[in-house]
């Protein structure tokens, strides 16, 4: 818990601090081409099937449920059985997710993109109103649930990098959130852009929590 509450600020920084900068950069630049090019609304249209639907739907209840369920499993786990590792990675991946979730948002606040809506009508994907709070912190760009997913995904790849199988299974999860949600209730690039600002916080905090301390096991376990 100290670790989680004393790299917080700093882990916030981080993600906006030297090279990271650029990702932010590269993703606001990335979403200028995708909604000018006609590709955000052209993803929409092509992606409008009730069998599509059926099956990405779940990623938005998903994706809320197990940023909260998941990291107190893993504290509450590791606390009754005794494995620091094992709770300590539940502090990583709740910082990862708050993180994504503040950090998300705050785009939201100042952006406020429509977000789309099920049925096909005009073409409001260029739809931003900027400003602060304008368009409220729930929906637009970037899509928090995918920010949040990679967040955590990453963080776990980056703090077990010798059991690539639990990273990647992280990542698909991650990816699945994304994908589900542009094709129910996001753009195209408001996934492209969480999953690039969830992927610096969890390299940021991921590197953060791998560092020697005293509850520190080895990196390869669990335990």
């Amino acid at each position: 818990m100290k670790l989680f509450f004393s790299t917080l600020p700093k882990n916030i920084l981080g993600c906006f601090q030297g090279r990271m900068i650029l990702w932010h950069l590269f993703f606001i630049a990335l979403t200028f081409i995708l909604v000018q090019s006609g590709f955000d609304w052209f993803y929409f249209c092509s992606t409008r099937s009730p069998q599509l639907w059926a099956w990405m739907i779940p990623s938005a209840p998903i994706g809320a449920l197990v940023p909260l369920v998941l990291p107190l499993t893993f504290i509450l786990t590791g606390f009754i059985t005794n494995r620091a590792r094992l709770a300590q990675t539940g502090w990583a991946i709740g910082q990862a997710a708050l993180m994504g979730s503040l950090l998300s948002s705050t785009y939201k606040a100042f952006t406020g993109r429509v977000h789309p809506e099920h049925f096909i009508g005009a073409d409001i994907s260029h739809d931003f109103r900027f400003g602060w709070l304008r368009g409220g912190v729930f929906w637009g760009w970037p899509s928090s649930h995918t920010t949040i997913a990679f967040a955590m995904a990453v963080t776990v790849f980056t703090l077990f990098p010798q059991r690539r199988w639990l990273g990647g299974l992280a990542l698909a999860y991650a990816a699945y959130i994304g994908l589900g949600v542009s094709m129910t209730i996001h753009w195209f690039s408001d996934f492209l852009a969480g999953a690039i600002l969830g992927t610096v916080i969890g390299l940021v905090v991921g590197k953060s929590f791998s560092q020697p301390t005293k509850i520190n096991a080895p990196r390869t376990n669990l335990n």
